[in-house]
């Protein structure tokens, strides 16, 4: 019987092993935000093999990951939960079945010396990426200093061109995620984060978003792939193991791990716990499907396109939920 036994299991690895030979691997593009540079941890540790799962990663810049995505040239790329609407709108649906984190402080409004206060914004101008997740924290920035969009002049300007652009004295003030917000502050001596995204969390979500025919057609890799995420985010949530993984994550774009833990700091990496309870559909910030709302009514307001977009067929929580 023994013997029977050791044979089956013999059997059960080698068609497991033919299996994920025939199978083409997941194709995910990832770029430089925290809670995405955290899947390195996971391919250098050699834990996707050790899943069963063969996954291929490809670097990005961030919008050419989208790009590539919604050419079909990936099964998967993390993105905002707003900018998954976007892509989806425009011709590359996606389906969020993961959360990475919320910003927690790495998405910033950063004003020229001088300047303290949201409300002190008023008849300046502030340096925004118009239509994109910027445009969104400074609205809600300016709704909570009782202020309206009407209040400000904005200037068009590509996120990665904020620094400099402060810098030059054209604007009092610019809205740029981490390292562009970092890189203002250093660049502008005296300037200062007047609002961040901790102000308001959950105003930014970072998803993996899947195509629809991978998810389909994988949907037990894709939910190894969700295991192998949790052991992630606990081994960098462990004080005993953090010190290497900031120092793999920083390693991939070039930094220290001193330099890489501020980073790391402004985002709210998600328990599984966090993470299902924002998969549960609510109004507000606090749910993944209330945030993606609010999303989606910025982008109509914006014409970032035409049709508001289905939030219910953008989510499918249940591998997560289900673990």
């Amino acid at each position: 019987m023994k013997k029977v036994s050791v044979l089956f299991k013999t059997l059960c690895v080698l068609l497991c092993s033919i299996s994920l030979a025939n199978a083409e691997p997941l194709k995910i593009g990832y770029s430089d935000w925290p809670g995405w540079v955290a899947w390195e941890v996971g391919i250098e540790k050699g834990w996707f093999e050790e899943a069963g799962v063969d996954v291929e990663f490809e670097w990005f810049d961030y919008v050419a990951s989208m790009d590539a995505f919604a050419a079909g040239k990936l099964d998967a790329v993390p993105m905002t939960n707003g900018d998954t609407l976007v892509t989806g709108a425009t011709g590359g649906k996606g389906i969020m079945i993961l959360l990475n984190d919320y910003s927690n402080g790495n998405d910033m409004v950063v004003a020229a010396p001088g300047i303290k206060s949201v409300a002190d914004l008023k008849g300046k101008k502030v340096g925004v990426e118009i239509g994109f997740v910027g445009h969104l924290l400074l609205l809600n920035a300016l709704e909570k200093a009782g202020l309206t969009e009407t209040d400000v002049e904005l200037v068009n300007v590509p996120t990665n061109e904020t620094p400099q652009v402060l810098a030059s004295g054209d604007v009092s003030a610019i809205v740029a995620w981490q390292p562009n917000s970092g890189q203002a502050l250093k660049q502008v001596p005296g300037s200062t984060a007047i609002y961040t995204s901790a102000d308001e969390p959950g105003l930014i979500y970072d998803v993996l978003a899947v195509t629809p025919a991978s998810y389909a057609a994988r949907k037990d890799d894709w939910a190894k792939v969700i295991k192998v995420w949790y052991r992630i985010v606990d081994f960098i949530n462990d004080p005993k193991t953090q010190p290497e993984a900031l120092s793999i994550m920083s390693a991939r774009v070039g930094l220290t791990a001193e330099e890489y833990a501020p980073l790391l700091a402004g985002t709210k990496i998600l328990t599984l716990e966090e993470a299902q309870g924002f998969f549960a559909k609510g109004e507000g910030f606090k749910s993944l499907y209330g945030s993606s709302k609010i999303s989606d009514d910025f982008n109509l307001k914006y014409e970032v396109y035409p049709d508001a977009q289905d939030i219910d067929s953008y989510i499918d929580g249940s591998l997560t939920l289900g673990m």
